[in-house]
């Protein structure tokens, strides 16, 4: 309120925009797709269906830079509807990979969970400015989306009321293939043609890159490290992570190294969906000096009885990964 009791003409704006005026129905679908896409994401049964694939596909190539246009023009004649639709593909595909690109230089980083959320709150804003936008254009000029327009164009288009029997039959074919088409492309996507089946085992220094590794250990300290795992096996895997402490000798002719000492330092496990990567912080230490090797080893569900030992439990395992180092007391 103004010190002379009348209303603030912000408050009245927002007020005009948000209450009088109902929501614009594109803007509504808008946020009815990005809530949907969402759960579809994160409710445990939906996220392993191909509908997830379908209504998240969307929330990338298309929404935010639909969002973004019509924040941008709500005028009816500043562009028309096929100009919209490629900008919003074109501005999608450069806003998400920016704001990835800002994330990557946050501490969150470039996660599932930090990228859903940045795209709706972008998405979320743009649809309301949007809406502030048109509700304050003139209405003769205000963006309407011409939904009836295109119904009555694709119905005259393929169902002309003088056309003959003949071109109504066509034209049902025509329609059924351009259906099956797209269901065609959208089975391709959902349901895609299984590749080689891996599994990514890898491990980081404390920087989170394929260096600085703690080759000089001291008995009793810690040395900050990463472990990643990437699942490409197109199911849901339990891995088993092991970490010993070898100590390896080489024969008098050199050709020929054998393990004098293993002992299995710590285990875990861990649960990764198909087609993510898992990045687990892990803090090594040292036992004592009789080591010159580390060795990780990545057992894909099933694990040997610990009687196995030795170079027979290296390659038993699905992945290995090792380092040698020089422990002091």
């Amino acid at each position: 309120m103004h010190p002379d009791g009348r209303d603030s003409p912000v408050l009245h704006t927002l007020y005009f925009s948000f209450i009088v005026n109902r929501p614009f129905p594109d803007l509504v679908v808008v946020l009815t797709w990005l809530a949907c896409a969402i759960a579809s994401i994160y409710i445990p049964v939906i996220n392993e269906t191909p509908l997830r694939v379908i209504l998240a596909l969307p929330l990338v190539l298309f929404i935010p830079g639909y969002a973004l246009i019509a924040a941008l023009f709500p005028g009816q004649e500043e562009l028309d509807l096929i100009e919209r639709i490629a900008l919003s593909f074109g501005l999608s595909i450069a806003v998400v990979p920016l704001i990835g690109l800002g994330l990557n230089y946050t501490p969150w980083g470039i996660r599932l969970d930090p990228i859903v959320i940045s795209l709706s709150v972008f998405t979320l804003a743009m649809t309301m400015i949007a809406q502030w936008r048109r509700a304050v254009t003139d209405p003769e000029e205000r963006y309407r989306f011409p939904a009836r327009e295109i119904i009555a164009g694709i119905s005259e288009e393929f169902f002309p009321r003088e056309g003959s029997r003949t071109d109504k039959i066509l034209s049902i074919i025509l329609l059924i293939s351009i259906v099956a088409a797209i269901g065609t492309t959208i089975f391709v996507i959902v349901f895609p043609k299984e590749g080689e089946k891996f599994t990514e085992f890898y491990i980081l220094g404390a920087k989170r890159m394929a260096a600085d590794y703690p080759d000089r250990m001291t008995i009793g300290e810690e040395y900050p490290m990463y472990i990643g795992i990437g699942n490409h096996e197109y199911r849901n895997i339990s891995y088993t992570v092991e970490i010993h402490h070898m100590n390896m000798e080489t024969d008098i002719t050199g050709n020929f190294s054998y393990i004098t000492r293993m002992e299995i330092s710590d285990r875990f496990s861990v649960q990764v969906p198909n087609n993510e990567t898992v990045i687990l912080p892990y803090k090594l230490s040292a036992k004592d000096e009789g080591f010159n090797r580390i060795e990780f080893l990545l057992f894909n569900e099933s694990v040997p009885d610990m009687g196995i030992r030795g170079m027979e439990r290296i390659n038993q395992s699905y992945r290995d990964l090792h380092l040698w180092v020089k422990i002091r007391g």
